[in-house]
């Protein structure tokens, strides 16, 4: 088996032109089914296996003590029906894919900030004109305005980003390329942040912790998405909002808030990024409050 894993690893690359990213999970949620069965050979692989398979993985615990979520099952037996498909179009005999239900996952509620809760936490960067707070400033509002995931977000260079036009290109999962347009008030902190800075290092983001400025590269001066995480989680507390946040909910925010202004889902699932209009559901149900005003306005 770990030999035909090697070789559907290889094809997910080569042939579906998937990410390195992609291929590396892939090739970890296989290993953990080896883990379980052995190295045994493909043609084996029997549904009762599979039903022992997924009680193993429901009652594994982590290192840290923790149980597998179930959306993390569901990875490792997405990652085996994938496998066993390359198997059937090789015709190599094993197991049908189809034989493998994935198991129910009910999505946690989606948490996002109101307008008037970003503002507070910009309210709460320094006024001060230093280049970290500049920074902070410029992360924050690019975030809102433009969606972006913090992978994204963090691998942006200065020369990626048109502050001009208001509009540029990221690649995003999946490899695949889409706009990205932000808001002139967005604009214009990049450009004041990048006023102030006296270095021509490439990142749009950098870090100015002690021990990244001594580095003349640029390779160490990069943030980091948990840098990015630090800050937000920062002016979140000072702004005094009590629920999570994190830059996954500054792009959650910037979704729900283009859906209550009257953007339509397919839009949005465009300036997402996101393969099936499915992923971009998850936000109508956080709509439902601008339904009332809807309805008092034509029907009172």
């Amino acid at each position: 088996m770990s030999e035909l894993i090697v070789d559907f690893i290889e094809y997910l690359e080569v042939e579906r032109g998937r990410s390195a990213k992609t291929s590396e999970n892939y090739q970890r949620y296989l290993e953990r089914f080896v883990e379980f069965a052995g190295n045994i050979t493909v043609s084996t692989i029997t549904p009762e296996l599979i039903r022992k398979y997924r009680l193993w993985l429901n009652r594994y615990t982590t290192g840290y003590g923790d149980d597998l979520a179930t959306i993390t099952q569901s990875y490792y037996l997405i990652a085996l029906r994938g496998f066993l498909d390359y198997l059937s179009k090789r015709d190599i005999a094993s197991l049908s894919p189809n034989k493998i239900d994935l198991p129910k996952v009910h999505r946690k509620q989606v948490t996002f900030l109101h307008y008037e809760e970003v503002e507070r936490m910009l309210s709460a960067i320094p006024g001060d004109d230093t280049p970290q707070h500049l920074r902070d400033k410029a992360i924050l509002e690019l975030l809102f305005s433009s969606g972006l995931r913090v992978s994204e977000l963090v691998n942006l260079d200065r020369d990626h980003i048109n502050t001009k036009r208001r509009e540029f290109m990221v690649r995003g999962k999946g490899q695949k390329d889409r706009p990205v347009f932000i808001n002139p008030v967005a604009a214009q902190c990049i450009e004041d942040y990048l006023a102030s800075r006296t270095d021509s290092l490439p990142p749009l983001f950098l870090n100015y912790s002690r021990n990244s400025i001594a580095d003349t590269s640029g390779a160490f001066r990069r943030l980091t998405p948990r840098s990015i995480q630090r800050i937000i989680s920062k002016y979140a507390k000072l702004a005094g909002i009590t629920k999570h946040v994190s830059p996954h909910t500054m792009r959650h925010s910037f979704a729900t808030d283009l859906l209550m202004n009257g953007a339509d889902i397919r839009s949005v699932q465009s300036m997402l990024g996101h393969a099936n209009i499915s992923t971009t559901q998850v936000y109508t149900h956080v709509t439902d409050a601008h339904l009332r005003e809807v309805y008092e306005k034509y029907h009172s």
